[in-house]
């Protein structure tokens, strides 16, 4: 494992369009020096999907705006971005092409009819999968949810999984996908988008970068296959009080999860509790926090950043419905 070196870890945060769908990223890179700049990582996120800004502080070097325009990032106009923490007002400033903040983290809108039934059939086939349920006794539920079904049809079709015939069956959808990547992908779906909650899809562009970032620090801190497992169900999990509007502890209840997930979750114990930890760090620009944890791991701040992008490009995949199984 490296030491820790010069390269600072840097911070990045989804934009969410006037619709609340994420669709650009920021990196707040004030107090970022010119030979700090994670050229490398920033020229893959330019690749993605999403349109990629910066936004730097009073009286940065013109070297570090040639740096970031060089990778394919852009200023961010200050009059452009709308900051909310609570709940997005009905009207949005008239300028405002841009939304950063939290307001995805406050309390749901009440979920009524289809949104709330498919949701609660989410969650249920969640504590099947986690329990290892029967094959026949996750089919039966699946049928219940035709937006569930058509969309695991749809994501082991696309991934050109099994012997190149469509796959039709839900027994054979799940045989071909495994309970692992089953597991996955409807923590994912718990999370996706739902007419009557506008915060659906930024919701999970925080969680999946959570997950993802959480197995790839896991892996980097030399954690074995299962461990890097957990620490993405951790990731996942860490928001479900948030979606439900629920304490986090009523929600993970009846679900089978370890001892070690649970403590992480609940208590931020444990060393996927320290991995969670740095994630959340991270989230905050909070860089003393942040400096500590990857300090603790013993990853560096160049592995972190290359980490972040893998997360981030991860997250685009996720956002688009094309996210498969990642190779940790």
């Amino acid at each position: 494992m490296t030491a820790p070196t010069a390269m600072p870890p840097v911070f990045l945060h989804p934009l969410a369009d006037r619709n609340g769908v994420p669709s650009a990223l920021l990196l707040d890179a004030g107090g970022l020096q010119a030979d700090a700049v994670p050229a490398g990582a920033l020229r893959e996120l330019a690749s993605g999907s999403m349109s990629c800004y910066y936004r730097l502080g009073a009286g940065q070097a013109e070297a570090v705006n040639h740096i970031l325009d060089e990778a394919g990032w852009q200023p961010l106009p200050a009059d452009k971005v709308h900051h909310s923490d609570s709940a997005l007002a009905a009207e949005l400033p008239a300028g405002a092409a841009w939304i950063e903040g939290d307001w995805f983290l406050a309390p749901p809108p009440k979920p009524v009819g289809s949104q709330a039934a498919s949701r609660a059939l989410a969650l249920k086939l969640v504590q099947l999968v986690s329990a290892d349920a029967d094959t026949h006794e996750i089919e039966a539920l699946l049928r219940q949810d035709p937006t569930l079904s058509y969309h695991l049809l749809r994501l082991v079709n696309s991934l050109g999984m099994g012997t190149g015939r469509r796959v039709t069956s839900f027994s054979q959808a799940i045989l071909i996908l495994g309970r692992s990547q089953l597991r996955r992908w409807l923590n994912l779906m718990l999370f996706s988008s739902r007419e009557a909650d506008q915060r659906s899809a930024m919701l999970l562009a925080r969680v999946s970068v959570r997950a993802r970032q959480m197995e790839l620090l896991a892996k980097a801190a030399g954690h074995d296959k299962p461990h890097q497992e957990q620490a993405f169900m951790a990731g996942m999990f860490s928001l479900l009080g948030v979606l439900f509007g629920m304490p986090l502890a009523e929600v993970l209840k009846p679900l089978t999860i370890s001892e070690a997930v649970q403590q992480a979750l609940l208590a931020r114990e444990g060393e996927l509790g320290q991995l969670l930890g740095v994630v959340e760090a991270a989230e905050h620009d909070d860089l003393a926090a942040l400096t500590q944890g990857l300090q603790a791991l013993q990853i560096d701040g160049a592995s972190f950043n290359q980490i972040q992008a893998e997360a981030y490009l991860w997250m685009q995949g996720v956002a688009a419905g094309k996210a498969g199984s990642p190779h940790a």
